[in-house]
């Protein structure tokens, strides 16, 4: 049997050896393909000889054909050509296409193994000089290959993206990209996963790449949907970190989510049904703390807005339960106000919440004639209202923290607005008590479209991927070596893996740093520093020192003050000018050491804090620091 593989450079093998040099001029090459691709594996012996020999005398080109018939039918067995004085055939089954493997998982819509058939366009660099036939052959059949090959790749990196293969999904769009690239899909599934991977830089590039082909090839503008997602990456709030050595050793804190495909792709899911089928969802993740569920959160937040959803986040602290409607209120600052449909909203919706938000009362300065809603109503009213122009996601991060009457208003929306595209994502720690999740977890896809999704520590896959991220130059057992350590240090808990490996690549040595877990199962909001291995200990310390300037002096504020901070806040404890503070926070949300709302800034892990606060300041400069912030007692 011959194994012909045409998607990319031509490759020929006969019964699995290497074919006979006649086998592979470009006449006989070309035969064999054509009658390969041909209907029914069939063709005239006239129409064969005008395509391959249309230059020649008829009796030569008869004698050549004949010719290039011996060497296929040498390669292929006796039996595999059928032959007669007018027509010609292959037996089916005699050649092996890959096109028909691509075919068959084109049916079968395996999109990740008919992208790996793609090596290049069709016959990449073949050609028969001098046959205009064959060449114009040619031409349209790898026109019709290249929009599969790319709708392939296309549609394999839109799955990588949605399991939070964010690498995967950039190989894959760069290749469709490189393929076609007048194609508005792969250009935006690839603008889509460089920005997600946090290469802002290089989408914005690659689009100008894609515009300057259109104009050139076609003469037309990007389309609309290209050039809205190019707007929604341009405004985005956080951009590439700075440029500089730190800056560059700072990458490995944002290595790819690892181990949790599954987790991604059910809530890719519930983001599509509810746009799909305009209906509100629920969402519960439960994960102890460093499990990572709002890496996760954040992960969904990021594909919803490229996408052109809107997004409202929270982030609930234990101070927030004791704050009435606290949480809706930062919702309405977090992203609900500069939604486009709200103005279509009650004016005594807007009146509930310009009662409020400053910046609410600006914008609608007729509410304040107005008796205000009730905030929950108000609430329900201006989403309502909202998802007429856009799909939402609404994020409420450590739910379990928010104010109990914010969280009963969420949790009631499923019920409320029940044929709005809205999806509903809770994140908590299952060990804190929470009535009000509990209940709504009892409704999920029962009485309410939802799924309950619980993260488990990373298993040693997923770590020996994060170690080759961070690693790629190492061998297979330098990695597994560094791999069984992370996980002996880490139990598994993504957060400190990612802090050990970013420590390593900061020059920790792990064989000087001893200690494992002390307690199974104890979680990381349960643990102490002194804990802790001292190898995490370590690595958040080198992690704290590669940080500039400035953004050590905001981190060490903030864990002086703990709980939530402003940027007012920081400002006083630090001294730091506007313009440096920013940036400096920036960094360490960037970095993945804070994290945001509107209301302020928190750390991802309250551990990581009391590393900070017990290591890196003395307490005179504790007292300092709160001394400028908090005031004095009576």
């Amino acid at each position: 049997m011959i194994a012909l593989r045409l998607l990319g450079s031509v490759e020929v093998t006969v019964d699995g050896a290497p074919p006979p040099a006649e086998l592979l001029w470009k006449k006989n090459l070309a035969l064999l393909a054509y009658l390969a691709l041909s209907p029914r594996h069939t063709r005239s012996r006239e129409h064969l000889t005008g395509l391959l020999w249309g230059a020649s005398q008829e009796s030569a080109a008869r004698h050549s054909l004949n010719e290039a018939l011996r060497v296929l039918r040498r390669a292929l067995g006796e039996g595999a050509i059928h032959t007669d004085p007018i027509s010609i055939r292959i037996e089916p089954g005699a050649v092996a296409l890959d096109l028909d493997a691509f075919a068959a998982c084109e049916t079968a819509k395996d999109w990740a193994a008919a992208a790996a058939l793609v090596d290049g366009t069709l016959m990449e660099g073949f050609a028969v000089p001098g046959e205009s036939g064959f060449e114009d052959w040619l031409t349209a059949e790898r026109t019709q290959w290249e929009r599969r090959a790319v709708t392939a790749l296309v549609e394999a990196a839109d799955l990588a993206l949605s399991s939070g293969a964010t690498l995967e999904s950039v190989r894959l769009g760069e290749r469709a990209h490189a393929m076609l690239p007048t194609s508005g899909a792969a250009i935006n599934v690839l603008l889509r996963a460089l920005t997600i991977a946090g290469d802002r830089a290089a989408a914005l590039q690659r689009f100008e790449g894609h515009k300057h082909s259109l104009e050139e090839r076609l003469g037309v503008e990007p389309d609309v949907t290209v050039s809205g997602l190019v707007d929604r990456i341009r405004n985005g709030r956080l951009g590439p970190a700075p440029e500089s050595l730190e800056a560059r050793v700072a990458l490995t804190r944002r290595l790819p989510l690892a181990g949790r495909a599954d987790a991604m792709e059910r809530l890719s899911k519930s983001w599509r049904r509810c746009v799909g089928g305009r209906q509100t969802e629920v969402t519960v993740v439960l994960a102890d703390a460093g499990l990572g569920k709002t890496r996760l959160a954040e992960e969904v937040e990021s594909r919803v807005s490229l996408d052109g959803g809107a997004v409202l986040t929270v982030r609930g602290v234990e101070a927030d339960r004791a704050s009435p409607w606290s949480g809706l209120l930062a919702l309405g600052r977090s992203g609900l106000l500069g939604t486009a449909g709200i103005a279509g909203a009650p004016a005594e919706a807007h009146a509930a919440f310009a009662a409020h938000i400053p910046e609410w009362a600006d914008k609608f300065r007729g509410a304040a004639d107005v008796e205000p809603a009730p905030l929950p109503r108000a609430f329900t009213e201006l989403v309502r209202a909202a998802v007429e122009e856009q799909p939402m996601l609404i994020v409420v991060d450590d739910c379990h923290h928010l104010d109990p009457e914010s969280l009963q208003s969420l949790a009631a929306l499923p019920r409320d607005l029940p044929d709005a595209p809205v999806l509903l994502l809770f994140t908590a720690e299952p060990t804190t008590p929470c009535e009000t999740l509990d209940a709504l977890r009892t409704l999920l896809r029962r009485d309410i479209p939802g799924d309950a999704i619980e993260l488990e520590p990373l298993d040693e896959a997923a770590l020996r991927a994060m170690a080759a991220a961070v690693f790629p130059n190492y061998v297979a057992e330098a990695v597994d070596r560094l791999t069984r350590r992370v996980a002996a240090d880490s139990a598994g808990v993504p957060l400190l893996a990612v802090e050990i490996l970013h420590a390593v690549s900061s020059g920790l040595d792990l064989l000087q740093e001893s200690g494992t877990w002390p307690k199974p199962f104890h979680t990381l909001t349960e643990t102490t520093p002194g804990e802790l291995p001292d190898t995490v200990v370590a690595a958040v310390r080198i992690g704290y020192r590669r940080l500039s300037g400035p953004a050590q002096q905001a981190l060490a504020a903030a864990a002086a003050l703990g709980g939530r901070v402003t940027p007012e806040h920081l400002g006083r404890a630090t001294e730091l000018p506007a313009s440096g503070l920013r940036a400096a926070l920036d960094e360490l949300e960037w970095q993945r050491w804070l994290t945001s709302d509107a209301r302020g800034y928190g750390f991802v892990a309250g551990v990581v804090k009391r590393i900070i606060e017990r290591d890196m300041l003395t307490p005179g400069q504790r007292r300092r620091i709160r001394a400028a912030v908090l005031p004095s007692p009576a």
